[in-house]
């Protein structure tokens, strides 16, 4: 995989621990694809507004950094999960990790936004003063400085991911297996697959994009899974886009590809949930005319909960039903007993041997990267906040999130949620406040903040903020709809309190203004 540019190609700088901190009007957090969105319409919309971008490690491009096993790419199209304002170029939608990587760092690149990160800058602490109102970050710089800096409004573009532990389950007899064990969020430099057996345990998106990447060195690899996905092949072209950016000037080409692919999915995802019996069966006749008869289709790919209950694996150009028609691939479907010399017992007796087992068991979810939030000198739970508009949190001031969809490309809700929070600021500037906090000021029925059934989302539930059952509370995962309330829905809706700093206020006057 291509290696992502340095910190000294784009100009980053580490500032002495002796200097004192400093000042920028707006904070980013994290230089991956919703940091790189976050920059370019604060430059473009806020051009008035100091900006810098903390990334943590030594180049951008955040989970398409890090991220280097076999076969690594994205699980939508690039029209969608590529930027609105920077048109997605290659020839395939479905594209790999090292393509996607050099289209963040040519955006980067293109839109000056390079100069604004400061590389191997971890933030550890975002402190609020209400006093001052103003964030202090406390910073660990990859020369093993204590940096610190001051902002009016912190924008974390972090993900939800923990970016340093996947999820490693234990299993019995680990210890004797003979081969290797990987997590594919580590995945070693020095590690020669040719001519093995693999076992991949796991039915995931990670999985289903290593099995067949793997399986074109390997002598076989197995797909190890606990219980079945829903997998859909599409074509990793995009036959209608390549016309319209053949006829048509390119970024005219490019919206109407991006729109196009929006709708089709709102269309695909609601008829899923409207009609789930009929949208399953379906997913299982298009996998079996891709399959030999012999394959026990039923078994392997139905899963026991309706479509959408957790998300779908996409395969282009069905590479990973080729791979199990042309045998290079297998499947075992059920509970592991035990790892022995040779591989995987599985508790129905079936053995699978390998060489090199890959647990592509799921990620761990952290959102803010780990970043401990302090209001006031108290420390903040965020598991007990409700989540405004998707991007805020309660009781937290000048805060905002960059968090994706899960039914649809993460970069679509980014945008909106750039956008609008470009839109907040300005707003503010607008009217003399300096303080803008989400404020819960009615009962609502708590709902997780991610709907999903998924293992990953499960295990990390209790520690997230939570959402309402309605607006502005509610997360109805519907671009439309967030297009038009984060785009025309207004500013001064009631729910946010817009003040000053407490050492600016006049006894006189109100502590708060509510506008409504």
């Amino acid at each position: 995989m291509q290696i992502a540019p340095m910190a000294e190609d784009f100009g980053g700088s580490v500032r002495s621990a002796e200097s004192p901190a400093e000042h920028f009007d707006v904070l980013i957090i994290g230089a991956g694809l919703s940091g790189i969105a976050a920059a370019y319409y604060l430059q473009s919309r806020c051009p008035d507004r100091t900006f810098a971008i903390l990334e943590a490690r030594q180049a951008l491009g955040g989970t398409w950094d890090l991220f280097r096993y076999p076969g690594i790419r994205s699980d939508s199209d690039l029209y969608t999960f590529g930027f609105s304002f920077a048109p997605w170029r290659n020839e395939k939608a479905i594209a790999d990790g090292p393509s996607i990587l050099k289209y963040l760092q040519d955006t980067a690149q293109k839109f000056g936004i390079v100069h604004k990160i400061r590389f191997s800058q971890k933030v550890t602490r975002s402190a609020w003063d209400s006093g001052r109102a103003q964030w202090t970050l406390s910073v660990s710089a990859g020369t093993g400085e204590a940096l610190r800096y001051t902002c009016n409004f912190l924008y974390l573009c972090t993900g939800y991911y923990d970016f340093e532990n996947g999820h490693s389950p234990r299993w019995p007899g680990m210890e004797k297996l003979g081969g290797r064990i990987i997590h594919p969020q580590h995945w070693p430099e020095d590690l020669d697959y040719t001519g093995r057996r693999i076992a991949v345990i796991g039915s995931g998106a990670t999985a289903v994009t290593l099995v067949p990447a793997l399986a074109e060195q390997a002598t076989h690899v197995t797909m190890v899974q606990r219980s079945p996905t829903y997998i859909v092949a599409l074509p990793a072209r995009d036959r209608i886009a390549d016309s319209l950016r053949r006829n048509l000037p390119e970024r005219a080409a490019h919206g109407l590809a991006r729109w196009k692919n929006i709708l089709l999915t709102m269309f695909f995802y609601n008829m899923a949930r409207l009609r789930p019996e009929a949208t399953k069966q379906q997913i299982l006749r298009l996998a079996k005319s891709q399959l030999t008869p012999e394959f026990d289709a039923e078994r392997h790919l139905s899963p026991r909960y309706n479509p959408w209950d957790q998300r779908l694996c996409l395969i282009p150009d069905g590479d990973l039903f080729k791979s199990i028609r042309e045998g290079r691939v297998s499947i075992a479907t059920g509970e592991i007993a035990c790892f022995y010399e040779r591989g995987i017992r599985m508790v129905s007796g079936e053995e699978v041997e390998a060489d090199i087992i890959i647990t592509a068991t799921g990620l761990n979810l952290k959102l803010s990267g780990g970043v401990a939030v302090i209001l006031d000198g108290e420390p903040f739970d965020q598991s007990k906040s409700y989540i405004y508009k998707g991007m805020m949190l309660s009781g937290v001031p000048n805060l905002a999130y960059a968090l994706g969809y899960t039914n649809a490309s993460w970069t679509l809700k980014c945008e909106l949620t750039s956008r609008y929070v470009c839109r907040l600021l300005n707003r503010m500037r607008e009217r003399g406040f300096e303080v803008a906090t989400p404020r819960l000021r009615e009962s609502l029925r708590e709902e997780p903040a991610i709907s999903l059934t998924s293992g990953y989302v499960q295990r990390s539930i209790a520690h997230l903020p939570k959402q309402g059952s309605k607006m502005p509370w509610k997360l109805y995962q519907n671009y439309a709809l967030d297009l038009l309330t984060l785009k025309f829905g207004p500013i001064e809706d009631g729910t946010i309190e817009f003040s000053g700093p407490i050492t600016k206020r006049s006894q006189k006057e109100p502590a708060l203004e509510t506008v409504s």
